[in-house]
């Protein structure tokens, strides 16, 4: 199964193709299209964040919701198909996910209310990166020596009720398998007062190309440039879709340790992850 296979290069790309008129007029119709849905999202947003905080605190009843329906009106603007699977986690809990494209942040957010962890990165990135924050994006830096300072900020956000979705390979993919998952961020889980009220809820993500194009078509990695992947997706005919399984929540406190939750979700992914 193609999803078992961790053997890749990911300095690999996908043929390059060009874009022809017909594909130049669809992207530009779907880009105007997708920022009226954004920006009004985020107008909406940022109008209800005050009352929102005075009522909640830094909880995010509300906006979490808007960003759900934000990014589902977004993958119908795009006509981009969306197929959910399973039901999303109920109570205290996070969620971890294989990771294969920018597209990742409107699929997972569409199947239920996240709140994402993200590189730091990311908060630079012109308008994605204000996106994130106006929605509560958690940052982190990739610093072993920074590891104890972000697992007690994990730990201050889910006691504030927040969940929060992570990708444990640590980086993106090709959409054509999982990768080991690294334990290092699930130490948070562990810490006291929480492992026996909380559980982890597996989501294997794999997206269908167009007809007719590369498998690895929605799959962005490595240092692959945004504008030029961004463009073909938005100038593709027809689209294609995202196949999302929420897989059942594996309990902290069952697994024991950090390693061990990792593996055993790890496992989850890797089983439903259907070949592309």
């Amino acid at each position: 199964m193609i999803g078992w296979d961790t053997r890749w290069d990911p300095d690999s790309r996908p043929d390059h193709v060009r874009v022809g008129p017909i594909g130049w007029v669809l992207a530009a119709i779907r880009a105007v299209a997708l920022l009226v849905v954004l920006i009004a999202g985020l107008l909406i947003l940022l109008a209800l964040r005050l009352p929102e905080r005075l009522w909640s605190g830094t909880r995010r009843p509300w906006t979490s919701r808007l960003t759900q329906g934000v990014c589902r009106l977004s993958l119908r603007t795009l006509g981009f198909r969306l197929t959910v699977r399973g039901a999303p986690l109920a109570g205290w809990g996070a969620v971890v996910a294989n990771h294969s494209s920018w597209l990742d942040i409107f699929v997972l957010n569409a199947c239920q209310p996240i709140t994402f962890v993200s590189k730091s990165e990311v908060a630079r990135w012109p308008f994605i990166g204000w996106l994130a924050r106006a929605t509560g994006t958690v940052f982190i830096e990739r610093d072993p020596r920074k590891a104890a300072a972000q697992a007690r900020l994990f730990v201050e956000r889910i006691r504030q009720g927040d969940r929060l979705l992570f990708f444990p390979e640590g980086t993106s993919t090709d959409g054509m398998r999982v990768l080991p998952f690294k334990s290092t961020l699930f130490e948070a889980f562990f810490a006291e007062g929480l492992a026996d009220v909380m559980a982890i809820q597996p989501v294997a993500v794999t997206y269908r190309a167009p007809k007719g194009t590369d498998p690895r078509f929605y799959g962005w990695w490595g240092d692959m440039s945004l504008a030029p992947h961004l463009l073909l997706t938005l100038a593709a005919l027809r689209q294609g879709g995202a196949e999302v399984d929420l897989l059942p929540p594996i309990p902290v406190a069952a697994a024991g340790s950090r390693k061990a939750l990792a593996a055993a979700a790890e496992a989850a992914v890797r089983g439903a992850h259907r070949q592309p």
